[in-house]
């Protein structure tokens, strides 16, 4: 089997949850929290990092194709702008749209959180993508497959 030793691959099974899901609340809470978009989104990519490093590159095809890693690149950054539109249609770029609720919530900043969920999406897709592409092209160059 490719990849890690027995004890890696056990450990990563237990740990990658944790911060997957570590990564989506700093993403969600990073408007009320140190922490956001491009922090949470280094952290989600570092959960697909380590299963790929784990388990192999053939394990991670199973689990996340590279051609998902492309579409959420794109996604994220549409989203991005979308929030800057949608700004732009209240009567300036990036302008709050959305009604204040009170201090201290989880929507309280407004469209701040939309935008860390669009840069989380954004960061992770493209941190995961860049691995997989070096991790490709060393499996080229050296000769391997």
């Amino acid at each position: 089997m490719k990849g890690m030793s027995l004890i890696v691959r056990e450990v990563t099974k237990l740990v990658a949850g944790f911060i997957f899901v570590y990564g989506i609340y700093i993403v969600l809470y990073g408007h009320l929290t140190p922490g956001g978009g491009f922090v949470g989104g280094v952290i989600l990519a570092c959960s697909f990092i380590l299963l790929m490093l784990a388990f192999g590159k053939n394990f991670m095809d199973h689990v996340i194709k590279p051609w998902s890693l492309t579409v959420g690149d794109c996604v994220g950054a549409l989203g991005f702008l979308l929030v800057a539109l949608l700004g732009l249609i209240g009567g300036a770029f990036f302008l709050n749209f959305l009604a204040h609720p009170g201090d201290f919530r989880l929507l309280s900043g407004g469209a701040i959180p939309l935008s860390n969920i669009a840069i989380g999406v954004k960061v992770s897709a493209c941190l995961a993508g860049v691995f997989v592409a070096l991790s490709i092209f060393r499996g080229v160059r050296s000769g391997k497959e």
